[in-house]
């Protein structure tokens, strides 16, 4: 009988702890280190640095590991200025000031568009930033009622972990929106059933601030006044059920504004928006700048949401058609452009992930085309963009990689990258925002 020989696997390095010492760091600021021959990328380390850190992800070729004690620690390397920092999975670069956050932000990315993409210099243009607190004009508060200990937990997740971090205050957050954590806080305690509400969304929105409650069971009368009164100048809504929203007040239409521009835009509270106003609105301006949009363009605007490019842009061109997938959103666009008085607005509904169909709106009569994808990128939609052949594309992107990934596709295609800028949307986060004009 042959014996064929199987080597041992080895075991996994979950859960352990090593000392890594950390010689670069990554587009999202992971220091970069090696263990026994794999890439390693372990969060909250700078370059520099000697931590121990504790394994998250083991896979076959690079492993996750997260910072557990800085044995010995960057010159960059600050006291975070908020006390949840070091739990609180929300923000993961408060260790570093909000400058060199940036400045390593853009680098990391620097290299990452590089690698990926050939080019040898990146015409990088001034970040957009804003102030780095108070800007985050919605979120997502977790709550955990542990029935053991009846103890209450209203926060935001650990990072790496499931669990919540108790908090009382956020200092990213709206100040708007700050007395959320004691309301919360006070009323859930006086529920028969504290454990029927598993989160809260906080949204500040046309001067009002929006609570909705997504509750898996239901609430009395007298359970939801009690919101009311611990919080009336709120608008309180409960969802039993993703999407489906009910108002305990008078309801009140979500809203923004594009104040330079003159633009209100209004969403339901599902619809996806900026959190970040300010960054927004400059966003917004640039786009209009760095297309130089002018009443002769005729223009397709792709992931176009509710129209936050889209308005700005139809007040401009001549026509504008947006492409949206999800159906509800393309209704509010086509609803915001006739409140903004707006007639040159044809919306259509698409997944541009998919072979596009042979529609009004797929024809090569563009000289300009803007698109805002999510995370995933724009991937088989950047080609089918190619085939239009329109003089600018504007790419506005919130993942470093995939945007590298689809910019490959566009300079093989015969674009040049004119232009390229940060936008640092999540101050003290690991995210950064790209803005990047390409020209045939």
């Amino acid at each position: 009988m042959l014996n064929v020989y199987k080597a041992k696997p080895k075991a996994s390095l979950l859960g352990k702890t090593f000392t890594f010492h950390i010689d670069d760091s990554d587009y999202e600021v992971h220091g970069i280190s090696k263990h026994e021959q794999k890439i390693a990328f372990v969060s909250a380390a700078l370059p520099g640095e000697k931590v121990q850190a504790r394994v998250l992800e083991d896979k076959a070729g690079f492993l996750k590991a997260s910072t557990v004690k800085v044995l010995q620690a960057s010159a960059l390397r600050i006291t975070p200025p908020c006390r949840f920092a070091v739990q609180c999975g929300g923000c993961q670069l408060q260790h570093i000031s909000i400058n060199n956050q940036r400045e390593l932000k853009q680098q990391g990315i620097d290299k990452l568009i590089r690698h990926q993409t050939g080019l040898v210099n990146l015409p990088w243009q001034p970040m957009l930033t804003a102030a780095d607190s108070g800007y985050r004009r919605r979120a997502r508060i977790g709550i955990w009622y542990d029935k053991k200990q009846r103890r209450l937990s209203v926060g935001f997740r650990q990072s790496a972990d499931k669990q919540i971090v108790a908090v009382d205050n956020c200092m990213v957050l709206s100040p708007m929106l700050a007395p959320v954590f004691k309301v919360l806080n006070q009323v859930l305690s006086q529920l028969k059933d504290p454990t029927a509400i598993t989160h809260a969304e906080v949204l500040e929105a046309g001067g009002n601030a929006f609570v909705i409650l997504r509750h898996i069971k239901a609430l009395t009368d007298a359970e939801q006044q009690l919101f009311i009164n611990a919080w009336p100048e709120a608008v309180w809504l409960g969802e039993a059920e993703p999407g489906a929203f009910n108002y305990w007040q008078q309801p009140v239409v979500p809203q923004y504004q594009l104040t330079e521009q003159q633009l209100s835009l209004q969403f339901a509270p599902d619809d996806f928006i900026q959190v970040n106003a300010a960054l927004n609105q400059q966003m917004v301006t640039q786009a209009l700048n760095w297309l130089n949009i002018s009443a002769n363009d005729t223009v397709l605007d792709l992931y176009s949401g509710i129209g936050n490019f889209t308005l700005a842009l139809a007040q401009r061109a001549k026509t504008v058609r947006a492409i949206e997938g999800v159906a509800k959103m393309v209704q509010q666009l086509a609803t915001n452009a006739k409140l903004n008085g707006l007639s040159n607005v044809e919306a259509y509904q698409a997944d541009l992930h998919l072979a596009w169909p042979k529609a009004q709106w797929n024809r090569p009569v563009y000289n300009k085309v803007l698109l805002d994808p999510a995370r995933a990128g724009a991937q088989g939609a950047t080609e089918q963009i190619v085939k239009l052949k329109p003089a600018q594309i504007l790419y506005v992107s919130c993942n470093a990689a995939t945007f590298a990934r689809d910019a490959r596709v566009l300079l093989q295609g015969g674009y040049k990258l004119d232009k390229i800028g940060g936008v640092d949307m999540f101050a003290h986060t690991s995210h950064l925002e790209l803005m990047a004009l390409f020209s045939r």
